[in-house]
C-alpha cells in the first residue's frame, strides 16, 4: 500500500456545537468572489448510537450557510433566505451571482447567497433527479449544468447516472444535453467540472459497483473517475481512474471535488474512508489524463463518517478545501476548513 505525501496545512473551524451534527457540504455547494466564500451544509441533532451516519433521524435537520470574508480564516454561519419570486430571464454573469440545485429544483442568488429567489424546476427527463450544484457559466444566458438521475439498472446499492444539461436563454428552458457516462450498471453522480477551452471539458466523478463475490457477498468499489468533453458537453469519453475513495471498505466513497488552478493545473480533494480515515488531494499536469501522488491534507479522522470536500483557490494561490470531520478531540461531525498551498506537492 503506497502512503499519501504528508502536507502542512491550517485547520480551521467552519460550524462546530456541542450536541450538534454538521454535515454534507458537496451537497450543498460552495461559491466564492475573490476572497469571500460561501458553503452550504446540513446541521441536526448529533446522535452516534445507530451506527450509519451520526445524525438522529428522529429529529428535523436543516440546511445553513457558513460564510468567510477573509479567504477561509473566520467564518460566519447564516440562515438561508429563499423568496418564492418568478425568475424571469436570468442574468447568469451577475457579478454577485450563485445558483443551488437540488433534486430536481434550483434557486438562484444575486447578493452572494444573502437571499435566494426559487424554487424552480430542473429538466424533467423522465427520471427522478438527484442532482447537486455543479455548474458553469457561458454567458449571460447561457449556462451549462451538470446533474444525475435515479437509474435503477445500476448494480450499486444507491443508483444514480450523471448527465449534462444546459440553458441558452436564461434559464426559461434547460434541455437535456447528454449522459456523461457509458457504463450503466456503475453509479455515477456529484460530477465536478472545469472548462479547459471553449470546447474541452473535462469532469470528476463519483462512481460506484457492488460485485458479487464467489461467496455469495457483495463487494462495494468506490473511486473516482475522470470524464472529458471536446465537443463542449454533447458527447462524454472516460479519461482515467483519479483515486480510491474508501479502500474497499464498502462505506460508499466519497464525491470529488474538482478546481482549475491559476497556473492551469487540475487539482481534486476528497474524504478517504478507510483507515487512515481523513481528506485527501492529487493534482494533474495534463488536463485530466493522468495523477500524480496522493496527498494527505489531514488524517486524524475518528471514523469514516467525514468528507464531502469542496475546494476554491484563493486570490494569493492558496487553496481552502472545506468538509465535514470527526476526531478524538472533536467527536461530534463538524464543517472544517483546510487551508494549503498548492506548491508544496
Amino acid at each position: 500500500m503506497t502512503h499519501p505525501t504528508q502536507l502542512s496545512a491550517q485547520h480551521r473551524f467552519v460550524y462546530k456545537e456541542q450536541g450538534r451534527f454538521a454535515g454534507w457540504p458537496a451537497n450543498g455547494g460552495i461559491w466564492h468572489w475573490d476572497d469571500e466564500i460561501l458553503v452550504r451544509f446540513q446541521i441536526g441533532t448529533y446522535d452516534s448510537s445507530g451506527g450509519g451516519h451520526a445524525i438522529s433521524r428522529d429529529e428535523p435537520s436543516r440546511q445553513i450557510l457558513g460564510r468567510s470574508v477573509d479567504g477561509g480564516e473566520t467564518w460566519q454561519s447564516e440562515e438561508i433566505d429563499v423568496y418564492p419570486v418568478e425568475p424571469g430571464p436570468i442574468n447568469f454573469e451577475h457579478p454577485d451571482f450563485a445558483m443551488q440545485c437540488s433534486g430536481s429544483r434550483f434557486r438562484i442568488s444575486y447578493d452572494r447567497g444573502k437571499t435566494w429567489r426559487g424554487d424552480y424546476d430542473l429538466p424533467d427527463i423522465g427520471k427522478k433527479l438527484t442532482s447537486r450544484t455543479d455548474y458553469l457559466i457561458n454567458d449571460v444566458g447561457d449556462c451549462h449544468l451538470f446533474l444525475s438521475a435515479k437509474e435503477d439498472r445500476v448494480q450499486a446499492g444507491i443508483r444514480d447516472r450523471a448527465l449534462c444539461a444546459r440553458t441558452t436563454n436564461g434559464g426559461e428552458s434547460i434541455e437535456f444535453v447528454s449522459w456523461i457516462t457509458h457504463n450503466i450498471e456503475v453509479r455515477s453522480v456529484m460530477p465536478s467540472t472545469v472548462r479547459i477551452s471553449e470546447t474541452h471539458l473535462v469532469t470528476a466523478l463519483r462512481r460506484r459497483y457492488d460485485a458479487k463475490q464467489q461467496d455469495g457477498t457483495q463487494l462495494s468499489n468506490n473511486w473516482i473517475e475522470i470524464c472529458h468533453s471536446t465537443d463542449n458537453g454533447e458527447t462524454w469519453s472516460f479519461l482515467t481512474k483519479a483515486a480510491d475513495t474508501d479502500g474497499g471498505a464498502g462505506r460508499n466513497g466519497n464525491p470529488p471535488s474538482m478546481v482549475r488552478l491559476k497556473d492551469g493545473r487540475l487539482c481534486v480533494t476528497y474524504g478517504y474512508r478507510s483507515t487512515p480515515y481523513g481528506i485527501r488531494a492529487k493534482f494533474s499536469e495534463d488536463n485530466g489524463k493522468s495523477w500524480g501522488d496522493e496527498i494527505c491534507l489531514r488524517d486524524d479522522g475518528r471514523n469514516w463518517d467525514l468528507g464531502y470536500t469542496r475546494t476554491v483557490q484563493r486570490i494569493d494561490g492558496k487553496l481552502v478545501t472545506l468538509y465535514y470531520y470527526t476526531t478524538a478531540e472533536n467527536p461530534e461531525q463538524h464543517i472544517a476548513a483546510t487551508i494549503w498551498t498548492a506548491d508544496e506537492n
